[in-house]
């Protein structure tokens, strides 16, 4: 196993060593956890409609809001 050294905040430091008590673990054990965590939620797809995926995509494209608004597109509708 490596060894990693890091550098916390005096309140994290305290709040780390709180949450260990509480859970009658090591702060290793308990930083080791929490980085598996966060790393297994950011490797996770993402999840949500299709419309949250896309979100950032919506309107970026010019031209009428809806192709009902002009009945020349609508002449070929469905052909």
């Amino acid at each position: 196993m490596k060894t990693l050294s890091v550098k916390l905040p005096d309140g994290l430091d305290a709040r780390l060593t709180a949450a260990a008590r509480r859970r009658k673990t090591t702060r290793s054990n308990l930083v080791r956890k929490t980085l598996e965590v966060v790393l297994r939620e950011q490797d996770a797809p993402k999840r949500g409609s299709a419309l949250d995926l896309v979100r950032d995509l919506v309107g970026c494209v010019a031209g009428p809001s809806d192709l009902s608004v002009s009945k020349a597109h609508l002449n070929t509708f469905g052909r």
